[in-house]
C-alpha cells in the first residue's frame, strides 16, 4: 500500500493485480487513470450507472473519459436490488452490441453495488469477457461489492444465484460522491465496515468503538473514513489474493451474508437494504457462536452496541421457520448438503465451520427479535 499526496493505493496482488484508488476528488482523474492501465486513447466505454449518480456524476465521468480520448457512452439503468435480474444485464448486453463493443473495449460501473454487480456480469459474459472498471459511489461497495471480482444477479430463489467472478482492471474511489448519499445508505455500508472488524482487524473495529456516533457523515468525520475505506480495501484485498475464487479463506467476508440474505430473500429484494440484512445476519450469527460457547456474552454486546450506533437494524422481521430452513439450504455456499456458517471467536477471529445444527441456526436468526433496544 502506497500514498501519495491526497490519494491512497491498494493493490490486489493477484495473476493480474489491480489497484484500488482511494481519494478526494479522483473522478476528475479517471480517464487519465485508465491512461495509466494502458487503456488506450479510442477505446469504446460503456458507462453503466443509475438516474440518481448519473444526474450527480455522470457530467464529470463522462467529461473526464473524453479529455483522455475515449469514446465513452452513457447507460442509465433502474438500479435497485429489485431490479438485479437477467433481465436489466439483457439491457446492458443490448447497449454494448449497439455501441458494437469489441473484446478490447471496456465497461465502467458508476454508482452502487447493484450497478457494479449487474456491470461486472454483463462485461464477464459479453464476448466472453471484457475488462471492467469499478467506480462505486456507496459506502458499501467502496469498501467491499466493487472489490474481489463477484459479479452476479439474484434468482427469486435466492440472492446472487447466477454469477461469474470477473476482476475490475481497476477500482476508483471518489469519497468526495459520498455527501449525496442518503443517510441510510450510509448506514447500510457500515455493515461491512464493523464485519471486516470482526473477522480479522480488531483495530478497526477499535477504532470504531472509541470514536463515539457512527450514525453519519458528520458524525464519523473525514479522518475516520479515510481510515475505514483504506483499512476495508486493505483487508479484502488480503483475502481475495488469498483465495481468489473462494475456495477456502475467502469464505470469511461471508460473515453474516448466510443468515443476511435469508432475510433478504423472504421479505421481498428491497425491503432490507443488503447492509442492513449483514447487520442482522451478523447480529444472529454472534448470537448462534455465543450459544455454541465460541465467543463471549461481552464480545457479541460490542459487536451489537455497534451496530446500534451506527443506526443499523439488528432484530429479524417475523419470518416462517420452514421458509427459513428452505431459504439457508438453497444459499449458493452450501456443499454436499451442509451449509458453511461463519462464526466469530473473538473480535478480530472467525472460524469457519458446516457442522451447525440447522435448527440453532434457525432459532438463532429467530431470537434476534428477542433482542431489547
Amino acid at each position: 500500500m502506497d500514498s501519495g499526496g491526497a490519494m491512497t493505493t491498494v493493490t490486489v496482488e493477484l495473476t493480474r493485480p489491480y489497484d484500488v484508488v482511494i481519494g478526494q476528488g479522483s473522478l476528475h482523474q479517471l480517464g487519465e487513470r485508465l491512461k495509466q492501465q494502458a487503456i488506450r486513447a479510442g477505446t469504446k466505454i460503456l458507462v453503466v450507472s443509475n438516474p440518481v449518480v448519473a444526474e450527480h456524476y455522470g457530467a464529470t465521468v463522462m467529461g473526464s473519459l473524453s479529455a483522455a480520448g475515449y469514446e465513452a457512452e452513457l447507460l442509465v439503468i433502474e438500479a435497485g436490488e429489485e431490479q438485479k435480474t437477467p433481465a436489466t444485464v439483457a439491457q446492458i448486453h443490448d447497449k454494448a452490441y449497439a455501441m458494437q463493443l469489441e473484446r478490447s473495449s471496456l465497461m465502467l460501473a458508476l454508482g452502487g453495488g447493484v450497478v457494479g454487480d449487474m456491470t461486472g456480469f454483463a462485461a464477464a459474459t459479453w464476448l466472453r469477457g471484457v475488462a471492467v472498471v469499478q467506480v462505486p459511489t456507496t459506502l458499501l461497495a467502496m469498501v467491499d461489492a466493487a472489490i474481489g471480482g463477484k459479479t452476479g444477479v439474484n434468482h427469486p430463489g435466492g440472492k446472487n444465484l447466477i454469477g461469474a467472478f470477473h476482476q475490475p482492471r481497476l477500482v476508483m474511489i471518489d469519497s468526495a460522491t459520498l455527501v449525496t448519499l442518503p443517510i441510510r445508505e450510509v448506514h447500510a455500508g457500515m455493515a461491512e465496515v464493523i464485519k471486516y472488524g470482526v473477522i480479522g482487524d480488531p483495530v478497526l473495529f477499535e477504532a470504531l468503538e472509541a470514536h463515539g456516533p457512527l450514525d453519519s457523515l458528520e458524525a464519523i468525520g473525514s479522518t475516520l473514513m479515510q481510515q475505514i475505506l483504506r483499512r476495508s480495501a486493505a483487508a479484502k484485498a488480503r483475502v481475495v489474493a488469498h483465495d481468489e475464487r473462494e475456495g477456502s479463506l475467502r469464505a470469511i467476508l461471508n460473515y453474516g451474508h448466510t443468515l443476511g440474505h435469508v432475510v433478504e430473500t423472504l421479505t421481498g429484494y428491497g425491503t432490507y437494504l443488503h447492509g442492513e440484512a449483514v447487520g442482522i445476519g451478523m447480529h444472529a450469527a454472534g448470537l448462534l457462536s455465543q450459544r455454541l460457547g465460541l465467543w463471549s456474552a461481552d464480545e457479541q454486546q460490542r459487536q451489537l452496541t455497534l451496530l446500534k450506533r451506527c443506526g443499523l437494524p439488528w432484530q429479524a422481521p417475523e419470518l416462517n421457520t420452514e421458509a427459513i430452513r428452505t431459504a439457508i439450504l438453497r444459499d449458493k455456499k452450501v456443499q454436499n448438503g451442509r451449509v458453511r456458517f461463519v462464526l466469530p471467536t473473538a473480535i478480530g477471529q472467525v472460524v469457519i465451520r458446516d457442522d451447525v445444527d440447522l435448527e440453532a441456526a434457525v432459532a438463532a436468526l429467530k431470537a434476534t427479535s428477542l433482542d431489547e433496544a
